[in-house]
């Protein structure tokens, strides 16, 4: 074998010659050779000498994350399992790049490649320049968390699951896509306004936060569970009659999803588990909560708006829910408001909502 080859093949039968941290010093140094193939696993997570990788290099595991000045991959680059998690100086990926999982968490990607190929698994979680993904995208698993520049989903997108959450500005479905039966996670999607008439079947759906959103589509079948906590959606359509709701994880059912008006204080201080009582709490109100508990005045003073009210009711097996209760002085509005349950007058109650740990130090000139 020639010492060429012993370059551009390195395999484990051969690792005496060449050992991984040669390899990685070679790569560093900028002279590995075009074609490198490397059966193992090379990291330089964190290095900020690492600027440039071999064309076609092929290798099992690369992990390159938090390389702050590698600015560009190299063409042709196939590897099973590749992390360039926090490698900000990347604003794009090179054509031909073929990878089973992908991960590019925290990078200043702005697009992807046409003909880029992933497998199993690609990850662009808090990628906030995402502006377009390439039409006729595959993959098993995508995820997009926080990817707030991304206003569209590309025309023939095909997946098995799917994480937008935090997408705050996706608004459009392709016309024509697949969502093969898995998850979708719209966490937070606050643009959202519809779901898609191609989404037929799914397992988990995970809707909370979508505000924008008022109804499901006819078409849309949930095997397994659905939340639905802060849409505007007041009833399923009659195929999810039977679908299993959640609010924030909390498993409930339709009457407190969609029938609020009827839980009672009663009911919330009776329910055993404390996080579905804080579900109840929640879809009841505190104002009509405090009311129906007839909740215990702890102090009452004034200020620019009028009186002011710290309201408490005990829980049994929790802590104390207790309530400031003041009006606005410029809409004469009421609010109530949650304050931490050691917190004993109002002025306290003021402060801490201010942002202040010490009451003394709290002193407005002027509420507004």
């Amino acid at each position: 074998m020639t010492t060429n080859t012993l370059e551009r093949v390195l395999t484990p039968s051969i690792a005496q010659a060449f050992d991984r941290a040669q390899i990685e010093a070679m790569i560093l140094a900028g002279n590995a050779p075009r074609g490198l193939r490397v059966h193992g696993h090379l990291s330089f997570a964190g290095s900020r000498a690492l600027t440039q990788l071999p064309d076609d290099l092929r290798v099992d595991s690369l992990d390159i994350s938090g390389c702050v000045n590698l600015t560009a991959l190299p063409e042709g680059l196939r590897a099973t399992r590749l992390d360039g998690t926090g490698c900000h100086g990347l604003t794009e990926l090179p054509r031909r790049l073929h990878c089973y999982e992908l991960t590019l968490r925290d990078t200043s990607i702005s697009s992807l490649p046409a003909d880029i190929q992933v497998e199993y698994r690609l990850d662009l979680t808090g990628c906030a320049e995402l502006q377009c993904l390439p039409v006729g995208l595959k993959v098993g698993t995508l995820v997009l968390q926080g990817c707030t520049s991304l206003r569209a989903l590309p025309e023939g997108l095909e997946v098995y699951f799917l994480d937008i959450g935090g997408c705050s500005r996706l608004a459009q479905w392709p016309t024509q896509a697949t969502v093969r039966i898995g998850r979708l996670n719209a966490r937070g999607c606050r643009a959202l306004t519809e779901l898609p008439t191609w989404m037929t079947q799914l397992a988990q759906l995970d809707l909370r936060g979508c505000e924008s959103l008022t109804s499901l589509p006819e078409t849309l079948r949930v095997t397994s569970w659905l939340d639905l906590a802060d849409t505007q959606i007041t009833s399923l359509p009659p195929q999810l009659a039977g679908a299993r709701l959640r609010w924030r994880g909390v498993p409930i059912d339709a009457r407190i999803a969609f029938q609020p008006e009827t839980i009672t204080a009663r009911e919330v201080l009776d329910t055993v588990n404390s996080e579905l009582r804080r579900v109840l709490l929640e879809r009841m109100g505190y104002e009509r909560f405090l009311l129906d508990a007839h909740a215990e005045e702890l102090n009452r003073d004034t200020d620019p708006g009028g009186e002011r009210r710290l309201l408490r009711v005990k829980m049994v097996g929790d802590e104390a829910l207790v309530c400031i209760s003041v009006l606005c002085p410029s809409t004469g509005r009421q609010y109530i408001i949650r304050v931490p349950p050691q917190t004993k007058t109002c002025r306290q109650a003021a402060a801490w909502i201010a942002g202040f740990d010490r009451t003394d130090d709290y002193r407005p000139i002027m509420e507004t």
